[in-house]
């Protein structure tokens, strides 16, 4: 199979083009980058000439926006999707499109409950109301689709639009100047985060699972799968966990600030079973491995800053 990959050079998007250039189901993956099709400015006649000039049997779509307005968020999150599934539609209407998605289409959970595919998504953000619209679009039955809702990736190349990115910047930079404490924001939200290869394993399962012929399954259908751990930390304890593995010994100080993305949603923590039963998949690295990978190299992107690509 061709696959196309969009997004290769993000966080998500760069561990899942490790595992195609070495599963021989594939016989060629092509990296559409910006260079070549920026699809946050694209239409989608310019889509369409992509998918005619590659004729994938598979897309996925690893790029996402994580800030921004609700405009630039339902662009990057929503729109996007819209264009792919258009043109897919017109060109290559046998490909399976991926698209990655968020926990934060759920909305608030209640406390020690595990989101369902099958529960009401109820988002309190403009970005989970973009993933979810996002998802909508996918799993319209237009194309032979699936989303995947991630929860809260980590792992090596961890941006700081993450509070474990921040910290992570924060910790080194205290190692390095020879400071005895940092500052994030509060740390007690219960957070299901799932490490960044895990996450990549489940697009590559999904490239390739057998979901029959019902291209109209809605949202409570087996075109939607949760992917996380399937447990639940405090915030507080994945950045003790990553100062430990980083040798950090100091305080570490919480002021109120809190992230947009979250918004409501003290609690969050995924139920992983259809992913299991569907997909053949399941997380094999823990928080303690995760945290200690994203060590190994710089964190990347400037505090804050806008991310295009998941």
């Amino acid at each position: 199979m061709r696959v196309l990959l969009l997004g290769a050079s993000g966080f998500l998007g760069r561990q899942v083009r490790v595992l195609l250039e070495h599963d021989p189901r594939v016989g060629e993956v092509v990296c559409a980058g910006r260079a070549r099709l920026d699809l946050l400015t694209a239409d989608v006649p310019a889509v369409a000439e992509l998918l005619s000039s590659v004729r994938p049997g598979a897309v996925l779509n690893c790029m996402g926006r994580m800030t921004g307005g609700p405009d630039e968020l339902l662009r990057g999150n929503a729109g996007v999707v819209a264009m792919l599934v258009e043109a897919m539609g017109a060109v290559v209407p046998s490909a399976r499109l991926v698209r990655l998605g968020s926990a934060a289409e759920y909305g608030p959970t209640p406390y020690g409950r595990s989101a369902r595919e099958e529960d009401e998504a109820r988002p309190v953000t403009a970005y989970g109301v973009s993933h979810l619209a996002g998802t909508g679009l996918v799993t319209s039955g237009a194309v032979d689709g699936v989303s995947l809702r991630v929860f809260n990736p980590v792992g090596p190349g961890l941006s700081q639009t993450n509070v474990l990115g921040r910290a992570a910047r924060l910790l080194r930079a205290a190692r390095q100047e020879g400071g005895d404490d940092i500052t994030l924001g509060p740390l007690d939200a219960v957070r299901d985060f799932v490490d960044v290869r895990d996450v990549a394993a489940a697009v590559v399962a999904a490239t390739f699972a057998d979901l029959g012929a019902d291209l109209g399954a809605d949202l409570g259908g087996e075109r939607v799968f949760n992917v996380g751990s399937g447990r639940a930390v405090t915030v507080r304890e994945a950045v003790r966990l990553l100062a430990a593995a980083m040798g950090f010994t100091g305080g570490i100080h919480e002021v109120a600030a809190g992230s947009d993305r979250s918004g409501a949603a003290p609690w969050s923590r995924a139920d992983i079973t259809r992913a299991g039963k569907v997909l053949g998949w399941r997380p094999v690295h823990g928080l303690a491995e995760s945290v200690a990978a994203m060590i190994e190299g710089p964190v990347e992107g400037p505090v804050g800053g806008p991310a295009e690509e998941r």
